[in-house]
């Protein structure tokens, strides 16, 4: 029986150049197999974000778990992908709780899956041209680099707390990256993790108390979502993060199969959409496509969406144990500073690799500026307060991104000085550089 999905050749072996096809699949144990490398792909930065935030791992891998079904089914099993954890929550979830509680940013949480999901339909059925136009590269890099900036001082918090152990997993994060080859390498954030946990076990530093205390079968600890408009100015930015990611994933899938699959970018935002708004009915982390299980896929050449049901089920079987979640939680703040310095590093550095890939041209006084200036509001997490309402470095800095990129595109255009060569103080443009 294929359930909707055909054998690949004999089901055992995938031929030089061949990929399996998301429609396709190996034999039941192969893909099984492969499923599990799924869960392990994820499991690292899925759990970092709930730790880093004070969330329920076990929650967060329940609706992370339920979130990848949904997206599956929504998207009519035609694009491969497992809903993770996003570091873009990272940032307002923190600044949500500080100031009004876990509730009011589970919240928060919600209502940016609803907009997601908004935007989905309003794609799906319009089609995404319009996303590249509101949002080019120049705007959706600066975007990604500013929330990944923006957390530097909590990564150095926790580094703080035990540098020696922070400073082995990082060192370890770094040497796994290019001492191993395949798999491994690309898991390198989770194999550093396990190996500052051994130092963090061998110092000290690991309290297995809330361990011993916990069941070992049981639903997770859920949150009731609460709302106050003051917050959401932390989260909406996130939305533009996740168009971004998704887009990114469905291009990047297409890539790597061959097929077409722009016509189910609206399907994929609207699925995401609804994962996190489901996430944020009940204390899961905000969820995105993620890159990591794209690395198993181009490792595998496995493409089939038989694996990531197997995730799914996995994932769901392992948030029903309390005892594993405690587990989880033990992971000390030295640990979490020194994979931190690690991600957030990446996130930011993920913006300026969208500048790359689109050769975007920093010669032109207009990209310059609209990287320019958020940046630092992002970095420096400029606060502005309007009544109740209160925005921080991520909310200005992408308000200012849109604002300034389009501002002065339209008055350049206006007032013929967009074709004016870049002030000396700018970056040379790439005829410049040769010249």
């Amino acid at each position: 029986m294929s359930l909707g999905w055909t054998k690949h050749g004999d089901g055992r072996h995938v031929a030089p150049g061949d990929v399996v096809a998301p429609d396709e699949r190996l034999s039941w144990p192969r893909t099984i197999g492969i499923g599990m490398q799924h869960v392990v792909a994820m499991f690292g930065s899925t759990f970092i974000v709930p730790l880093l935030t004070g969330f329920s791992p076990a929650t967060t891998l329940f609706f992370s778990a339920i979130g990848t079904a949904l997206f599956l089914l929504i998207t009519r099993n035609r694009l491969p992908s497992y809903l993770g954890s996003s570091f873009a929550f990272i940032a307002p979830i923190l600044a949500a709780t500080a100031s009004h509680g876990q509730s009011v940013a589970v919240g928060g949480i919600l209502v940016t899956g609803l907009v997601l999901a908004a935007v989905g339909v309003l794609v799906h059925f319009a089609g995404a041209r319009w996303i590249d136009v509101v949002m080019p590269p120049i705007v959706t890099g600066t975007i990604v680099a500013l929330i990944g900036l923006n957390l530097a001082p909590a990564a150095w918090g926790n580094f703080q707390k035990a540098p020696v152990t922070a400073a082995i997993t990082l060192a370890a994060i770094i040497l796994v990256t290019v001492l191993f080859k395949g798999i491994i390498g690309r898991l390198s954030i989770l194999v550093g993790v396990a190996i500052g946990y051994v130092a963090a076990l061998i110092r000290g530093e690991v309290d297995f108390t809330a361990v011993g205390k916990a069941e070992w079968f049981g639903f997770p600890h859920f949150v009731t979502p609460s709302f106050d408009p003051a917050v959401l100015g932390l989260f909406v930015p996130v939305v533009l993060v996740l168009i971004a990611e998704n887009v990114g994933h469905v291009k990047s899938v297409a890539a790597m199969t061959g097929k077409n699959l722009d016509g189910v970018a609206g399907r994929a935002l609207f699925a995401d959409g609804v994962a996190t708004t489901i996430a944020g009915v009940g204390g899961g982390s905000g969820t995105t496509t993620y890159a990591e299980n794209i690395g198993v896929m181009a490792a595998t050449r496995v493409y089939s969406t038989a694996a990531y049901w197997v995730a799914a089920a996995t994932a769901f079987l392992l948030s029903m144990s309390p005892k594993f979640g405690a587990l989880i939680a033990t992971i000390p703040d030295g640990v979490l500073g020194g994979a931190t310095t690690m991600l957030y590093g990446m996130i930011g550095i993920l913006g300026a690799r969208i500048w790359v890939q689109a050769r975007v041209d920093f010669g032109n006084p207009v990209n310059l500026t609209t990287a320019a200036v958020p940046l630092i509001i992002g970095i420096a997490n400029f606060t502005f307060s309007a009544g109740d309402l209160t925005f921080e470095g991520i909310a200005i800095g992408t308000a200012s991104a849109l604002v300034i990129y389009h501002g002065m595109r339209a008055i350049a255009r206006w007032r013929g000085t967009d074709q004016e060569p870049a002030s000396p103080a700018s970056a040379p443009a790439a005829a410049e550089a040769t010249d």
